[in-house]
């Protein structure tokens, strides 16, 4: 590989490698290019998907915290019931 570089740079001169280094590196910000954009379109599309899941996510906490209250408040009751019954209980 360092030979063919060597011939290439002895028959174009410093001039060639130049025009050589310029195309390597449009090349490389081609490729960097593309995947910057690859990249933008997977992050518009995972926004969408973590849009729903944060929905979703919120919706179960208000289901969850809604069971919790329930909860309370029928162990509440069967607190009370029971003091009711049996008024040597403590509360």
């Amino acid at each position: 590989m360092e030979e063919q570089v060597l011939s290439a740079v002895a028959q174009f001169g410093v001039a060639g490698l130049i025009g050589w280094m310029w195309l390597t590196e449009r090349r490389a910000s081609g490729s960097r290019e593309k995947q910057l954009n690859d990249l933008h379109e997977r992050v518009m599309s995972d926004r969408t998907t973590t849009d729903v899941l944060v929905s979703v996510v919120s919706a179960n906490t208000r289901a969850i915290t809604a069971l919790e209250a329930t909860h309370r408040e029928l162990i509440a009751v069967i607190d009370r019931r029971e003091s009711a019954k049996d008024p040597g209980r403590a509360a």
